[in-house]
């Protein structure tokens, strides 16, 4: 009986270590979707210290630069998007996923202007941090591929 009920509490021990991502209940990819709307939520809101908070301290943003390494330079190198009254641009998560671990995920999603065209697509990278948010750890915006116009014909040889 002792035996017994040391087995149950090293499965209950062992149970209470799972991270709350992998119990069966939660949808942890709606959970990012929902975080990265939050995300986006800020640039329209025009809240560049908000903006912050979604950004992991090591977080890395590719830029036309290169990489732009922690969230103080980030902030500081997107201090800009956030200046006047109107977002320069807009974007929206259509794809998530995350790892069986529910420790890194991924979304992904068209930008557009002010005027709604589509301008590009971003790919963000999340983790679950130890205070139990999901930040952003990578960020990379890509601009829309723009279908080659097809040559004119040549008109036809006269026979």
């Amino acid at each position: 009986m002792k035996r017994l009920m040391v087995m149950a509490l090293a499965a209950v021990a062992v149970w209470s270590t799972v991270p709350p991502a992998l119990a069966a209940d939660r949808d942890v990819a709606t959970e990012i979707k929902a975080r990265e709307t939050a995300f986006a939520k800020t640039m329209a809101d025009r809240d560049l210290q908000a903006f912050s908070g979604f950004v992991s301290e090591e977080g890395v943003f590719f830029g036309g630069k290169g990489a732009i390494r922690g969230r103080d330079a980030v902030v500081a190198a997107w201090k800009r998007f956030f200046e006047g009254p109107d977002a320069p641009f807009s974007w929206a998560p259509e794809t998530a996923e995350v790892l069986k671990s529910g420790k890194l995920g991924l979304t992904s999603g068209p930008v557009h202007d002010p005027k709604g065209e589509l301008i590009g697509t971003f790919t963000t990278i999340w983790r679950l941090e130890k205070d139990g948010k999901w930040r952003v750890v990578f960020d990379k915006g890509c601009d829309v591929c723009k279908p080659v116009a097809e040559p004119e014909k040549a008109p036809e040889p006269k026979q």
